[in-house]
């Protein structure tokens, strides 16, 4: 009875190791930004891939200096938020993760989904 109980034992030890080995999964679940000064959304909706400029809703967001803007996939497929130029990229961002940035220079900040191109949006900070 003793090493039926040690068999089961290190056959869930050896279980629960090998599903914590560097697989590259990350946890569905996202904590919600923390933010100290103003705050904006935009989702990225179902068929999202297929919506151009209105694939980020609103696709132009309007904002002041110190604003954090939060991305949440609300799409079934991955996507990103990446700038056009060197300001910020998501890296991917699952269905329903989020991603959120702080923008602390005054500018106009277009960017794109770098998984489907055509996904365009526009970040206006004054």
């Amino acid at each position: 009875m003793i090493s039926i109980r040690l068999a089961l034992i290190a056959a869930i030890s050896i279980g629960a190791i090998a599903c914590g080995s560097g697989s590259g999964y990350s946890s569905p679940s996202t904590p919600a930004p923390v933010t100290d000064g103003p705050s904006s959304a935009v989702t990225i909706p179902k068929g999202a891939e297929v919506l151009g400029n209105r694939a980020f809703t609103p696709d132009d967001v309007d904002i002041a200096v110190g604003t954090t803007v939060t991305w949440t996939n609300t799409d079934s497929v991955a996507h990103t938020s990446t700038s056009n130029a060197s300001g910020w990229n998501s890296g991917t961002i699952a269905p329903g993760r989020q991603f959120s940035f702080t923008y602390q220079t005054a500018g106009t900040f277009p960017y794109h989904c770098a998984i489907h191109p055509g996904m365009v949006g526009t970040v206006v900070v004054h």
